[in-house]
């Protein structure tokens, strides 16, 4: 049974208890890599989601359908120990139709990267997106059983090392060395959860707060990685963007700034500004480019940043937003 299919209906209403009729379904996309399905029902609202085997991309790339478990047992562990309401409650899972539901997001939240593509941006939310991440840094450390849980790195690999390094490394030859020690040190420091897309659509924002959604690539590693995954999104935006690009670079600012009251590794922020030229690239390169960045012009600029990024590594992020915009 796929979420888009027929029986679909059938399926949802049997888990529900109620008839197909009372059903009311709205796709709600699911990205590249799942189906999402907004269910109402009598008295309940809820979303399904379900993971795919083969991604909606051009080229084949493929990833185990359980990481959806992966994903369940993160939302479950990560509520734990963030503010009420920032991670969606798991309501149930079917391990048969590698599908599970949860609760809906508030009525006005929207993701973050709306309101960011439409030049609007809010430094509140990036402080928001920092404090999260910090708080999920620094709470799991405490928790090393979580260690075991989490330790596969095969979805991390194929979703993320793959595609993004991989791949974008093939492509510029000349670069492989640099993007294979980063791989390197990214796989071998295994320090605390990572949520491994933690990107401004994965972060709805509404009148309750911030919510954080997608956990499907969550691994124990290096969470450099989300630090850097977060603020390539910002300055891709300062690219497609350049009349704004100072309201993104004091986003970027405002997000590390809110992480790094966090206690973070003196290492983290180093190895995060070692990531960022090669995930600019990647959104470039990589199997999965950024949708926004049409102009071959703008995809130059990009490319000529991110080559200078990857072989002087910025200090702190504000810094990579004022090499190439000024």
């Amino acid at each position: 049974m796929e979420l888009d299919s027929p029986e679909a209906r059938l399926w949802i209403a049997a888990k529900l208890g109620c008839t197909p009729e009372a059903l009311t379904l709205t796709p709600l996309g699911g990205g590249i890599s799942n189906h999402v399905v907004l269910v109402d029902a009598p008295g309940c609202r809820y979303v399904f989601k379900q993971s795919l085997e083969k991604l909606r991309v051009e080229q084949d790339w493929r990833s185990g359908r359980d990481r959806i478990f992966r994903e369940c047992a993160a939302l479950r562990a990560v509520r734990a120990i963030v503010p009420p309401g920032a991670v969606p409650e798991v309501l149930f899972e079917d391990r048969d139709q590698f599908t599970f539901a949860m609760e809906v997001a508030p009525a006005d939240a929207q993701p973050w990267k709306s309101s960011l593509m439409a030049g609007e941006v809010r430094l509140e939310w990036a402080e928001r997106a920092g404090h999260l991440l910090g708080t999920w840094v620094r709470e799991s450390v405490e928790r090393p059983d979580w260690q075991a849980t989490f330790a596969d790195l095969t979805v991390f690999g194929e979703l993320r090392v793959d595609p993004y390094y991989h791949t974008t490394a093939a492509r510029h030859p000349e670069l492989a060395q640099d993007f294979a020690s980063l791989v390197d040190e990214c796989l071998n420091r295994r320090f605390s959860l990572v949520h491994g897309d933690f990107s401004p659509k994965n972060l709805l924002i509404s009148s309750a707060g911030m919510m954080v959604i997608d956990w499907e690539v969550a691994h124990w590693g290096d969470p450099s990685f989300d630090a850097a995954f977060l603020t390539n999104h910002l300055l891709l935006k300062a690219f497609h963007r350049p009349g704004s690009w100072r309201q993104y670079q004091q986003a970027a600012v405002s997000f590390w700034r809110a992480l790094l009251t966090h206690e973070m590794p003196g290492w983290l922020q180093p190895a995060a500004m070692r990531h960022l030229g090669c995930l600019m690239l990647a959104r470039i390169d990589g199997k999965s480019p950024a949708e926004y960045i049409q102009s071959e012009a703008v995809r130059q600029r990009v490319r000529n940043a991110a080559v200078d990024l990857i072989r002087h590594p910025a200090a702190v992020a504000g810094e990579a937003f004022e090499r190439h915009f000024t």
